[in-house]
């Protein structure tokens, strides 16, 4: 017997048939004896509509009563699955973020969590009970319901699997795991059977879409073990993946991967942007004079290159923002031009960020120079590079994405046999 807690996307509940199909996958957990929390989303575009009134009220709407309307669309789900599961003979009951409590801070609208209380729900499911709970939802101080930000029910099951210390997280999603690339691009690229926490976390973050990056990092710091699997196979499909798992990815400890593959995945993100600063005068302080300013509005920056000209006197400096963020990023500098003294300041939308990740890199040498090498037969310019332990990112002209990516995920023998 075994703690689990299920979480299901959008697209696993968009509709009555579907909700049913995600019953019926509850209730094989339980009739295998495992003790079950269900974790759910709104169902598929609810929340894009939910989000959309509150705009065409109001586009300074109030952050507060932002979160008492998006909320409601986790709380119908809830609701249903609970009568799906109730009329399927299987013992089941909703829960709202703050009926457990699930705290968060004040931020609403992309509240963090603050703490859970897991032993109302840890008694109900040893009594046999499902719960099942509205995700991307918590109760601020205030006392008022608060949403985690977008894609915060993966946030939301792995917190509460770590309160009520579940041996497993289940992710359904409709994809059937985590793959050395997106297969769109490269349509041999293999599904991984695990997956370490820190390169889920570098994948998460450099653009694949499979789970949310808080939610990678709750699953590391708690150490609670993920497991990635399609809600569209059927529920009583064979199980048969990692050891006893079903097909899909196990996220976990490195200790738990056996063989380590030196790469394991190829990720890219659109949404970049790079700045360029030019003739900088080069003297003390002035990347605070840069990036203070920057911080101060919140905006994120990423890799960032300095080149010092001959003589010294001056340097260019370029980074990258969210391509959402580079209109305000440029304001900002612009602002700031006296404090940092600089000739030209440059934008570019047309740019995308490749990176290559494995937990491998850190006992093997010439990985990089592997991709350099291979992105330049290919003759494919490099504008920015940024590493650490286990990855390595490129910045590059938007048009050769995709030659890029095949590129480095056939040069690191990703390719299916």
């Amino acid at each position: 017997m075994a703690r689990i807690v299920m979480k299901f996307g959008g697209t696993s509940v968009a509709n009555i048939e579907r909700i049913r199909n995600v019953a019926a996958h509850v209730k094989r957990e339980v009739e295998a004896g495992n003790e079950v929390a269900v974790v759910v989303s709104a169902m598929a575009g609810a929340t894009n509509q939910l989000v959309a009134w509150c705009r065409e009220l109001s586009p300074m709407h109030d952050a507060r009563e932002y979160d008492a309307v998006v909320a409601s669309g986790e709380q119908v789900t809830a609701g249903l699955l609970a009568i799906a599961l109730q009329d399927a003979g299987v013992s089941a009951r909703s829960w709202q973020g703050w009926q457990i409590p699930l705290k968060t801070d004040a931020a609403h609208g992309s509240a963090r969590i603050a703490d859970i209380d897991g032993n109302l729900l840890i008694e109900r499911m040893s009594q046999g009970q499902v719960a099942v709970v509205a995700g991307f939802q918590g109760i601020a101080p205030d006392n008022r319901i608060a949403t985690l930000g977008r894609g915060g029910s993966d946030t939301s099951a792995v917190a509460i699997a770590a309160a009520v210390k579940a041996d497993r997280c289940d992710i359904y999603t409709d994809v059937d795991g985590v793959y050395t690339t997106d297969p769109r691009i490269v349509p041999n690229a293999r599904r991984l059977e695990r997956v370490s926490f820190e390169e889920m976390l570098e994948m998460a973050s450099l653009g694949a879409k499979v789970l949310q990056v808080r939610s990678v990092e709750l699953a590391m710091v708690h150490n609670v073990r993920v497991f990635v699997r399609s809600s569209f196979d059927a529920p009583d499909a064979p199980q048969a993946g990692p050891g006893t798992l079903p097909p899909g990815t196990l996220i976990c400890d490195e200790d738990e991967i056996v063989e380590q593959q030196v790469v394991t995945g190829i990720a890219y993100s659109k949404d970049e942007a790079q700045v360029t600063l030019r003739r900088v005068a080069d003297k003390p302080g002035v990347a605070a004079s840069i990036f203070g300013p920057l911080a101060a509005a919140n905006i994120n920056v990423d890799m960032i290159v300095q080149n010092v000209a001959p003589g010294g006197a001056h340097t260019d400096v370029t980074f990258t923002v969210p391509v959402g963020e580079l209109d305000r990023a440029m304001k900002v500098l612009e602002e700031a031009r006296g404090e940092i003294d600089y000739e030209d300041l440059q934008g570019a939308r047309d740019v995308v960020k490749v990176s290559v990740i494995g937990i491998g890199m850190r006992s093997h040498a010439g990985v990089a120079s592997k991709a350099f090498k291979a992105l330049a037969e290919r003759g494919i310019n490099i504008r920015v590079i940024a590493t650490s332990e286990i990855k390595i990112s490129v910045l590059i002209d938007a048009a050769y994405t995709e030659l890029a990516v095949r590129t480095l995920h056939s040069v690191y023998g990703l390719d299916a046999a």
